[in-house]
Parts: C-alpha cells; structure tokens; sequence
C-alpha cells in the first residue's frame, strides 16, 4: 500500500529506506534549560486515569507511561519536548542524518538524558507491530499517522494506543502537543510549550509582513510523468504550516480541497496557467530539474515558474520541519525556510 509516508519521499528523493537499530531507553526525570525541551519530573496533578478521544474511539491510560513507542511522524518530537524520551519511534531516512533521526531531535534528547538510545523500527511495509511490541511500550503514539482501524487493533493488544484526532495525517502540530500532552499527563507543560512555539512563530513572520495573505501552493513533480501537477491539499501539514505564517491557499489549492479527504490532489498539466499563487513551493532532487519545468510546455505555463515566484526547495531536511512541523523542528523552519518564502513572494526564486 502507497501510504504517506512513502508518496512523500518518493516524490521529494525517490527512494525510502529504513532500518532498525536495537536499543531502548525509557523516559528520564531530568530536565533541560530551553523551553522547548524543558520538563518537571512531575506530572499534572490527579492527571490519570486520563482518556484520550480519537478517530477510531477512546482510549484510557490508567497511570503515568514509563514507556512511550511512537508510530506518527512528529509523534516523537512532541513527546520529548514534553520532556520523556520515547523507547521507540519510526526511522527518518527521507531528511533525517546518518543515525535514522534528525539533528533537532537529536540535540533535545541529548538535553534531557546524553545517553539514550531510542530503537528505530522499519516500517517501510507498514506498521511493524513486532518491533514494537518488542520495545515494551506501556503507551503508543500514532498521533499524527495513517494507522489504519486494522492497525490500531494490533497495536491495542501491545499497549493503549491514541491514534489521529481527525483525518490520517492531519494533525496540526498544535492539535498533536495537546493530545499527547494529555496522553503524558503533562498538559500544563503542554499548554506552556505550545505558548512558546506560537510566540516563536509571531515573532519570526513579523520580520517578512510582505508574506500576510499571500497565497501559496506546495507542489511536487513526478519526472517520469509530468501530465500532472500534485498539490498538498488544505488539510496536509505542509499548507497548515503555510497558513499559520500568515498565507492563504491559492484558489486552485482551496479548490481541489474542497470534499477531498486525501493529502494530495493532481491537476492537470494543461490548466498549469490556472495555478495562480504569489509563492509556488515544490521539490527538486538538482537544480536543472527547475530549467526543465521552466521549459516545459504545459508545466512552464505555471504562473509562479514564470515570473519567478517559487521556492524550489532540495534540501530534505530543512523541508521535513515544513512537512512535519513540531515545537523542536519549528526553530530550523522558521530560520532556513521561512525566508525562502518571503523571497519567493518577493519575486526572487529561492533554492
């Protein structure tokens, strides 16, 4: 089954690849300078039994987990910026480092506990329910996943398991720092961690006002077919963070939103001068891969490609914190990427 995941980083690199490593650490007490990492060793008062809704019903967790797996994408960002370090958490090979992880998470676990080690499990053909049940999680996260009804019942029987609030792979950032700091009885730090993740934000679009209401479309190309143009939809991370800054959906986004329940939707590359937008973002593997868009004779038609309104954006891993934004990533998005769009709305194309 194509899932998300490997649509994603198929379309951006062309290749997954993931591996398992074989250690495990449970959650620590300690607790780290930056806000974005801190924790008190203390849980919320009469914070359990605690129940977590979610799309597939409501799961109960009785007392404090000690051992928290996690199977979504930024699911173990958010965790340890409660200040618990995961046992277990997918491997990140499109956009991560050498180790399966990435840099900002790395740095934050190092914060709260120099020696941990977290087991990275493949899920290359979904969800690899032996592993991590041999992680011994007493808690597992699928908070923003596409874990399936099938999924949720296998990993049920491992330990409690909280799934999606909505639609699969469309928790916002925001929504996931609530629900797993319920989930973690750390709602008070969860509130307060979300606060100082908003005012980051504020504080760094201030300094690009020329973005406010702009629109903008995040696109990927296949180049063994270029008959069509995909485009994340409104519920995707990618535009959610989008809007967050400031930007609207271009109308051609919104439009092919509207009803759909998917991440992604194709528009033909004969309605390439419809896709208006003040800033097209999309992803490329080398520079001249933009000449050929450029170039091409439906593709080239696209607004943006022609008057250079665009951001082509090939590295993976500051383009992760945009696809999968959490409190730990948001610091790198809001340095690298940020400005990236205000040139592209400045009409200076960014790479």
């Amino acid at each position: 089954m194509l899932t998300r995941r490997s649509l994603v980083a198929a379309a951006a690199s062309g290749v997954v690849a993931l591996a398992l490593t074989a250690c495990s650490t449970g959650p620590t007490s300690e607790a780290a300078a930056d806000p974005a990492t801190s924790s008190s060793s203390a849980v919320d008062k009469d914070a359990f039994p605690t129940t977590v809704k979610h799309a597939f019903g409501e799961t109960t967790i009785s007392a404090e987990p000690k051992r928290v797996a996690t199977v979504g994408w930024n699911d173990a960002d958010v965790v340890v910026s409660l200040g618990v370090i995961p046992v277990g958490a997918t491997k990140i090979t499109w956009g991560g480092n050498a180790n399966g992880s990435t840099d900002w998470f790395d740095a934050a676990v190092t914060k709260l506990d120099a020696d941990a080690q977290i087991a990275r499990y493949d899920d290359t053909a979904g969800i690899p329910v032996e592993e991590i049940a041999a992680a011994k999680p007493d808690l597992i996260l699928g908070v923003n996943s596409g874990i399936t009804k099938e999924d949720y019942d296998k990993l049920s029987k491992i330990a409690p398991t909280v799934a999606y609030p909505g639609q699969a792979w469309g928790t916002s950032w925001e929504q996931s720092v609530e629900l797993v700091g319920q989930a973690l009885g750390r709602t008070e730090l969860a509130t307060k961690v979300a606060a100082d993740t908003n005012k980051a934000i504020d504080d760094a679009i201030a300094k690009y006002p020329q973005i406010k209401r702009k629109s903008a479309a995040w696109a990927w190309f296949t180049p063994t077919d270029l008959s069509v143009v995909s485009l994340y939809t409104s519920q995707d991370l990618r535009p959610q963070i989008l809007r967050r800054f400031g930007m609207v959906d271009a109308p051609t986004v919104a439009a092919l939103s509207k009803g759909n329940t998917q991440f992604s939707a194709n528009l033909s590359a004969e309605k390439s001068s419809t896709l208006a937008a003040d800033a097209l973002i999309f992803y490329v593997e080398k520079p001249e891969e933009v000449d050929t868009l450029k170039k091409h004779p439906l593709l080239g038609q696209i607004p943006a490609l022609k008057t250079n309104h665009y951001v082509a954006s090939a590295d993976n891993a500051v383009a992760l914190t945009m696809s999968s934004p959490s409190p730990l990533s948001m610091p790198v998005a809001l340095e690298k990427f940020l400005p990236k769009i205000a040139s592209a709305v400045d009409g200076t194309p960014a790479q």
